[in-house]
């Protein structure tokens, strides 16, 4: 079997706002075979430069495109095909959205490789579980009453943690003790509650906020309130919160993670669209396990990777949580078919091969973003 085929499928909505969702614009990318298996795999960036990455030309050695590196070589090892990738895109690689598109690929790769063997990824690992917690992953609305009408219907949903992130949160201390109080008295104090502030804080006020979030509403994490590259910041406050700090959504590779872990970060948050793909996220969360600390993945995409942190958690030494974003984006939930349920607060794992999910066609015309 070879690769006969790598395409950048950019999808947007007609209006993408200014609001951190990243269920309005979508890069998807596809690899077909010469058997006519099809892969599928996303990348969490920019979707206008990884098809750049994926269509570029033929050049001179470590300077190729993806898809000219790939075709015509075997699709069943993705990670010889991640070495090949890597060293094909060497010279304006090595980081950043580079690694971004290679994470789609290798993603979609795996999705072939189980269905060619006729089984879902996780069975190709070794699954470890046949389920993990779902987190309702939400924007903070404009107003403490808003935010309590979403925190009441993902309760009514079945959830039994919720996360709200970014939006109006983090910008004024008594609008964000007023938040916290609607909240919490909405989804009471069984319900695993977390905070994302968006990177919105310096260490000092980062410091003195997580006081009362871990004091008096008892968070399960605080997640990113300083810039993801000011490790001494996040130093300084894992040594004194009272509970943990998670971060590392923006990172893509283990030498950042590891950074993290020796801050004393104690939730790891690596996205399958934007740290390697299911190859190297795979090895993320076992160097987690390593460490003692939680690794849960950053999904907030499409269902393709919902699905591909699935199975990766599946077949993690650990899995506290999996991310579930809750948009009302027809990337979201139009997309994607055969996702798994929620059940009781928890996401059953996607049983058919490969990552288990069939696209709508349809929907990727519909919002095909075209050169």
């Amino acid at each position: 079997m070879k690769i006969a085929n790598v395409e950048a499928l950019h999808l947007r909505l007609p209006k993408v706002e200014a609001k951190s969702d990243g269920t309005q614009d979508v890069m998807i990318v596809r690899v077909t075979t010469d058997s006519g298996l099809v892969g599928y795999g996303e990348a969490v960036t920019s979707g206008t430069v990884v098809r750049a990455i994926v269509e570029a030309p033929r050049s001179t050695p470590h300077r190729h495109g993806l898809a000219v590196a790939l075709i015509g070589l075997d699709p069943l090892d993705p990670e010889a095909r991640w070495r090949d990738m890597y060293d094909a895109t060497s010279w304006y690689g090595r980081r950043g959205v580079v690694i971004h598109a290679i994470s789609a690929i290798d993603t979609a790769l795996w999705d072939v490789v189980g269905k060619a063997a006729g089984k879902p990824c996780w069975a190709l690992w070794g699954a470890r579980r046949d389920r993990v917690r779902a987190y309702a992953s939400m924007l903070f609305p404009d107003t403490p009453a808003e935010a309590a009408t979403l925190a009441a219907a993902r309760m009514e949903s079945g959830f039994t943690a919720v996360k709200f992130g970014w939006g109006s949160f983090g910008h004024d201390e008594a609008f964000d003790r007023a938040m916290m109080r609607a909240i919490r008295g909405v989804v009471g104090d069984k319900t695993a509650l977390m905070v994302d502030v968006g990177r919105r804080w310096s260490t000092d006020k980062a410091i003195e906020q997580a006081r009362w979030l871990f004091g008096e509403h008892d968070i399960a994490w605080l997640e990113e309130p300083l810039d993801p590259d000011d490790i001494a910041g996040y130093r300084s406050l894992a040594k004194v919160a009272k509970g943990r700090i998670a971060g590392g959504e923006a990172d893509e590779s283990m030498r950042f993670f590891d950074e993290l872990i020796d801050a004393g970060v104690k939730v790891l948050q690596p996205d399958v669209g934007r740290a390697g793909g299911l190859t190297m996220t795979r090895r993320i969360s076992t160097r987690a396990h390593q460490a003692g600390v939680w690794c849960v993945p950053h999904c907030f995409g499409s269902g393709i990777s919902l699905a591909a942190s699935l199975h990766w958690m599946a077949a993690a030494e650990e899995a506290p949580f999996n991310e579930y974003p809750v948009t009302a984006s027809p990337l979201r939930n139009e997309l994607v078919a055969g996702l798994p349920p929620l059940v009781d607060g928890q996401v059953t794992m996607p049983q058919g091969p490969g990552l288990g999910v069939t696209l709508n066609d349809a929907v990727i015309e519909r919002f095909r973003a075209r050169p």
